[in-house]
């Protein structure tokens, strides 16, 4: 009997050594296998540039991920370009564009994969909408269109060159008379177009037309030719003609749209405008004091330079230039120009 019990807590201890060793075995192996692999990161790289494709500099770009502490931002550099390392791979990201005078861009979701370098494309900016702040307490139409032109009349090229003719609200009140002789006043009178006649004059100088002759005295007559041709156009074809036809001669800003409808849009607005009611209608009044202001140039040029011939030139040079000018308005000068309070 002894000798059983004996036999029984033998086999017993041997059955716990064993079983302790096997563990002791599986959890040294366990120990000893490599950690899983982690996924590896993956890259967002992009570009953002405008509806024109001309980089944008110093956008805010935002990477948005699930939780709002997985949020990151850059700057794009000179070059437009932007980056994001160290991406998690298998989490849904979007990435938000902004930039001042540029609508917001947002991407589609984007998912990578462990270790995918990924381009995004289509993150090409629209220029926001012009908008003019006005209070408005109620105001009358002559009102809202008296601030809107004291807007314009803040608009300069680089800040200096007067772009007072151009506007970027599609839907601006129209001008009363007063308004529109005040705008054509202002540009005859503002130092820059004077310092632009007189540089005029001088390349005229040099090139010998009109036939003033030389010295002061050719450049005095020089001088005054071109103000008054220009000051007859500017005030019959923007002032005069447009009050009693009911036109309005400035040059309303497209900004959208495909390459060949701005294009069109520029060129057609040289000989169709919009009326006073809102309506497009033929330009009568631009073309009129084209061809006025030609005519009466006969009146002070010297005979060489006169006649019927001479007077239709000068109009088709006056268009032509109108066209290139509206062109350069819509395709590169809305940068150019310096924004007003009044404009966002």
């Amino acid at each position: 009997m002894k000798c059983r019990v004996l036999l029984s807590v033998f086999a017993s201890a041997l059955v716990l050594c064993l079983c302790g060793a096997r563990a002791a075995q599986a959890q040294e192996q366990q120990t000893l296998l490599p950690d899983a692999p982690k996924a590896q990161p993956g890259i967002i790289v992009g570009t953002v540039t405008d509806v024109n494709n001309d980089t944008v500099v110093g956008a805010t770009v935002v990477l948005v991920g699930p939780v709002s502490k997985s949020q990151r931002t850059v700057m794009s550099n000179d070059n437009g370009f932007f980056q994001f390392t160290n991406v998690e791979p298998g989490t849904s990201f979007h990435v938000t564009v902004t930039a001042q005078g540029f609508a917001d861009w947002t991407s589609p979701e984007i998912v990578l994969k462990p270790g995918q370098y990924a381009i995004l494309t289509g993150s090409k900016l629209r220029i926001a909408e012009a908008r003019i702040t006005i209070n408005v307490s109620p105001q009358s139409t002559e009102e809202i269109a008296t601030e809107q032109v004291k807007i314009e009349e803040q608009q300069r090229i680089f800040g200096i060159i007067p772009n007072f003719y151009v506007v970027y609200d599609q839907n601006a009140a129209p001008l009363t008379a007063k308004l529109k002789f005040e705008l054509a006043t202002k540009v005859l009178i503002d130092p820059v177009t004077i310092l632009g006649v007189a540089a005029v004059s001088g390349i005229n100088q040099a090139a010998d037309i009109p036939n003033y002759g030389q010295g002061a005295q050719g450049y005095g007559k020089r001088f005054g030719a071109a103000y008054a041709t220009g000051a007859t156009d500017i005030m019959i074809g923007g002032a005069i003609l447009p009050s009693l036809l009911h036109q309005d001669p400035r040059y309303f800003y497209q900004g959208t749209g495909t390459h060949r409808s701005r294009a069109w849009h520029a060129i057609s607005s040289t000989f169709i405008c919009r009326g006073d009611d809102g309506q497009r209608e033929p330009n009568y009044s631009t073309i009129g004091g084209d061809l006025a202001s030609a005519g009466i140039a006969t009146a002070y040029y010297p005979p060489s330079d006169r006649g019927a011939g001479r007077v239709l030139q000068n109009v088709f040079i006056n268009t032509g230039e109108r066209s290139l000018a509206n062109l350069a308005q819509e395709f590169v000068l809305r940068r150019l120009t310096s924004k007003t309070k009044g404009q966002k």
